[in-house]
């Protein structure tokens, strides 16, 4: 793999991935230099720095695997859209309800804490305050831990949590604040879980450590410490099964984190087939929910991205296995139910007739639901430019409404997340990694696709580009998961797609109006 971290010096020229001949513009077309000759880039990509050049590749045959060069530090000054490594622990521990999350530092790392995710909640509503201990040059300069510990113990007196999640941000990493004994200090006066995150932001430049740390502190601290007994409770299918067992079979729900009710569409159907939820790691759940995770009897992972680390340390430290599962599409979403009943099936041999009725059902439904929709949307081309999980899980899901994804790509992207986007795409497909916001802009105008796929920050650059846009990251108000999920995925897209005024759009940039 090809090492991008040089230092651009300014004079790096720009080239393409094309094999074509170059073409030299001479001086008496640079009015700015007689003496200067540029390179002109073929248009097979984009033109672009020469160290980035392996960070977007093109798949050429079903065999091929490569995929671009991921996972190093961004070119300096190109305005990277990464998250920090503290942006990557907060995402996946902030949607646990009951719990109060501090944040160690200044007050800026504390902005939009309490609605990072948009993930809702059924009950507990106390995720959502933010806390900061707003840190300032005195405490800069003389530390800040008895900044924090009186801070803890006020929260605790005022709020009772069932815990409180310390994040540690740049400045404590620099000024070494031990954030660990802080936390033991206050959790013997308080009773109180005190969970330390060292998740300073300079740790890497993927956000994906993030992930791992906010794993570790789960792991180190809460999961393990519940003192409940194996649930008796059984799903809605229990009748189905008590003929088998007295008891029910539990899982876990790992890497969803409930974003604008995905749960609540997923937890359903795995009840419909007789199976108990024992947790959602980490959507609407509590603190002792995750603190009995390990008394489950299988772990599935929806966010494989963020989540796989943490199923592969519970196997290993519980002996609970796990799946990889994908509830969004039709089909992924089928295909992962059925995955569920075969592992249950030796013990529970009527759960994959059950499961089988369910998908059937379930479908018949959806296909009558969608398919005006997919009569308008066919034929229509996509691009996705979301997180690690999604940039593969979602082309299956286009495909089942007739569209035809013809670029993807992440920001934090690591080696296995490219290797299972090569595995999806199809021959054609521009695969990019971490593309700064004018690489995204030049790729758009030059493949102008009929839909781009992305988070809120991509939105209204596509607007300007004349380019329909879906929100598939926090701020999406509607569920996309499970089969009811994929009817308002479906409907959300129609109306993304036919709306009227990319008509417009489209005679503005043809020079018509």
């Amino acid at each position: 793999m090809k090492n991008s971290s040089k230092k651009f010096n300014g004079s790096e020229s720009l080239k393409s991935t094309a094999k074509e001949p170059l073409k030299e513009l001479k001086s008496s077309e640079s009015p700015q230099n007689d003496d200067l000759i540029i390179t002109e880039v073929p248009d097979s990509i984009i033109k672009t720095l020469e160290s980035r050049i392996d960070h977007m590749c093109v798949k050429k045959d079903e065999g091929d695997e490569r995929g671009p060069s991921c996972n190093m530090a961004s070119v300096p000054g190109a305005v990277t859209q990464r998250s920090c490594v503290y942006g990557g622990a907060r995402v996946v521990l902030m949607p646990i309800t009951d719990a109060i999350h501090l944040v160690h530092g200044p007050i800026g790392c504390a902005s939009c804490t309490w609605d990072i995710r948009g993930s809702r909640s059924s009950g507990e509503e106390l995720y959502k305050k933010g806390f900061s201990t707003n840190l300032q040059e005195k405490d800069i300069v003389f530390g800040g831990e008895k900044k924090l510990f009186d801070t803890i113990i006020e929260l605790n007196g005022i709020y009772n949590p069932a815990a409180i999640f310390v994040y540690s941000t740049c400045v404590v990493g620099l000024i070494g604040d031990d954030l660990k004994s802080v936390a033991r200090e206050a959790e013997e006066i308080t009773k109180c879980r005190i969970i330390p995150v060292q998740s300073e932001g300079f740790r890497s430049f993927n956000k994906s450590l993030g992930h791992q740390l906010a794993c570790d502190a789960m792991l180190d601290h809460l999961i393990g410490t519940g003192e409940l007994e194996k649930p008796e409770k059984l799903g809605l299918g229990q009748k189905s099964l008590a003929s088998t067992q007295e008891k029910g079979p539990t899982l876990n729900i790992v890497g969803e984190f409930n974003v604008a009710g995905d749960l609540w569409a997923i937890q359903p159907l795995i009840e419909k087939m007789g199976i108990t939820v024992q947790s959602a790691i980490t959507g609407d759940s509590c603190v002792e929910e995750i603190a009995n995770a390990h008394r489950a009897d299988l772990n599935i992972v929806q966010c494989q991205k963020s989540s796989n680390y943490l199923a592969r340390q519970m196997e290993e430290k519980y002996g609970i296995p796990h799946l990889k599962v994908n509830f969004f599409g039709i089909e992924d979403t089928g295909k992962s139910l059925l995955s569920i009943a075969d592992f249950f099936q030796d013990q529970y041999p009527e759960i994959r007739e059950i499961a089988e009725k369910i998908i059937e059902t379930e479908i018949k439904k959806v296909r009558s639901e969608i398919s005006h929709y997919k009569t308008r949307l066919t034929g229509k081309r996509v691009a996705v430019y979301v997180g690690g999980n999604k940039a593969w899980s979602l082309i299956s899901a286009f495909e089942e409404l007739g569209m035809k994804v013809i670029m993807t790509g992440t920001q934090n992207g690591l080696p296995e997340d490219y290797h299972r986007i090569m595995e999806t795409v199809s021959e054609g497909t521009l695969v990019v990694d971490d593309a700064n916001s004018m690489e995204l802009a030049k790729l758009l105008k030059k493949y102008h696709p009929d839909l781009i796929v992305s988070g809120a920050k991509e939105k209204y650059m596509a607007h300007k580009l004349g380019i329909p846009f879906c929100d598939f990251n926090h701020d999406r108000i509607s569920s996309f998961a499970s089969f009811n999920g994929f009817i308002n995925f479906a409907k959300e897209v129609d109306r993304a797609v036919s709306s009227p005024v990319w008509k417009l759009t489209s005679k503005y940039y043809q020079g018509i109006v």
